[in-house]
């Protein structure tokens, strides 16, 4: 994502769900429902899951709850204000950030939108990092991925995701990311930047609007724009022409202000785990030795500007250092100052991310009781964290409720389907009860969703053999060997034919 992430950007900035009510919101222009069938929704989706699984395996993608979290959630607050964002619902918006230092965001095919931590960081409040977001937004619900192949078909597939995937290659081997650039991929790429620079003032439009309507200050998107353009000059200056993306020209910039001219300033206050979260990615940025400490003088630094706000995230980010050089002791300590200097007027603090951090200090110390009395209190009070259901069933495992763990992730399971993670602690569970076969299952399950399939299927044959393996494990088994093989033959097939 470095060098190559204005060319990740310039092939995978053009993306999916359009509605009609959006466009006549804004007054913008339709270019035709032939050119949005180009590419289904359900095609955009796919691709975009595709990516995901690359993206994934990078080490640069900040597979994090509390950042996961905290992003999903503060984007499905800008969708709620306008619904019709979400297009035809054919897919669900998925947030997620990916360690990088230059200030930018990205969206993919199929409601994926990923922004640069970096990015977090420089936003000084959340109505510039809800300007990023709502322009990302803008993109997946204008549909730009399809309204591009309605011009250049489906053979547009093949560089857009190659140019997606050189973005990750690139870090590791510069050669074999020039090398996926190469074959005739160029013209096609400027064809979809040139497309690109439209997409852009469409999507300030609907970003806008999303501002408005979600209660905002619009006048961050201008500032904070502003910001990403000097921050990015100097490497857009000396880039060649298609790598450039997120053309933030004069022009556009002057269209952006014009449109807020007249509106009224909104101040709006921040959250706390919109402090939290910055913290948190400061040590993500860089968490190596040097880097934690680098961090540790920046967050020493922080407290002499002695705002409740400041205070408040600068301890957390010391209790984060501290439990990560192995001082859980020290971590508490900070974590209860940290409530303290949070604690509102007349209602108790209540942040997932503290309590996450809460619970990681207590299963530090193996305090399993404690650990497990914490994950309970967290769940009642934030009955949709995925990240404090999973410490939750942590904590069971440790405890030894290893029957209590298992019926929880099987229903945790019917909820979110498409989550590894739940599969991966399933087996865990399973493993502890002794049952082999069903803790290969789940394996095979979390391989699959992550789309290695020969792992999956093998994880299969090793369930089939286990002494355990009941007639029923045997029959679904054999059933899911049968559609996983036939998954596989079909992604085989469809890579052959590129």
């Amino acid at each position: 994502m470095r060098a190559m992430t204005a060319l990740t950007l310039a092939a995978a900035l053009v993306f999916p769900a359009w509605h009609p009510s959006v466009a006549t919101a804004q007054n913008l222009p339709s270019l035709g429902d032939t050119e949005r069938e180009a590419l289904s929704p359900l095609m955009e989706r796919k691709l975009g899951e595709q990516i995901m699984r690359e993206i994934r395996r990078d080490r640069d993608f900040l597979d994090d709850d509390p950042t996961l979290e905290y992003l999903n959630n503060f984007g499905t607050n800008l969708l709620a204000v306008q619904p019709e964002a979400r297009g035809e619902a054919l897919y669900d918006f998925y947030f997620f950030a990916v360690r990088d230092s230059m200030l930018n965001a990205f969206a993919l095919p199929g409601g994926f939108i990923g922004v640069h931590s970096a990015l977090v960081l420089a936003a000084q409040n959340e109505s510039e990092l809800a300007s990023v977001m709502a322009h990302e937004i803008g993109h997946v619900s204008q549909r730009h991925i399809a309204r591009m192949l309605g011009k250049q078909k489906q053979d547009a597939l093949i560089p857009l995701a190659a140019a997606v995937l050189a973005a990750l290659a690139a870090r590791s081997s510069p050669d074999t990311s020039a090398a996926l650039l190469m074959g005739g991929q160029g013209v096609a790429i400027q064809r979809q930047l040139n497309f690109s620079r439209d997409a852009e003032r469409e999507a300030d439009r609907v970003g806008l609007q999303i501002l408005r309507d979600a209660g905002y200050d619009t006048s961050g998107m201008i500032a904070f724009f502003g910001r990403m353009q000097n921050a990015t000059r100097s490497y857009t200056d000396s880039a060649p022409a298609y790598l450039r993306s997120h053309p933030l020209t004069t022009e556009r910039m002057a269209d952006i202000e014009a449109r807020t001219r007249n509106q009224r300033y909104r101040q709006r206050a921040d959250s706390l785990d919109f402090h939290l979260i910055r913290a948190r990615l400061r040590i993500l940025q860089d968490p190596s030795s040097h880097g934690l400490r680098t961090a540790s003088t920046d967050f020493d630094n922080q407290l002499q500007l002695k705002t409740r706000m400041q205070v408040v995230s600068a301890k957390y980010g010391q209790a984060v250092i501290a439990l990560r050089q192995g001082n859980a002791g020290k971590a508490q300590a900070l974590l209860q100052e940290v409530y303290a200097a949070a604690q509102g007027p007349s209602a108790p603090v209540q942040s997932p991310v503290l309590s996450s951090l809460a619970i990681e200090i207590k299963l530090a110390v193996n305090d399993v009781d404690a650990a497990l009395k914490e994950a309970e209190s967290a769940k009642a009070k934030f009955p949709l964290s995925r990240g404090i259901a999973r410490q939750y069933t942590d904590a069971l495992i440790r405890a030894g409720r290893n029957d209590e763990a298992a019926n929880y992730l099987r229903d945790q399971i019917q909820l979110y389907r498409t989550d590894a993670k739940l599969q991966d602690q399933l087996a865990r569970a399973y493993a502890a009860q002794g049952k082999q076969a069903l803790q290969h299952l789940a394996l095979a399950e979390a391989y699959a969703i992550n789309g290695a399939m020969p792992a999956a299927i093998d994880q299969l044959g090793i369930a089939r053999r286990a002494p355990d393996a009941s007639f029923y494990d045997q029959a679904v088994i054999d059933a899911r060997e049968r559609e996983l093989k036939a998954r596989w033959m079909e992604e085989m097939k469809e890579a052959r034919e590129r």
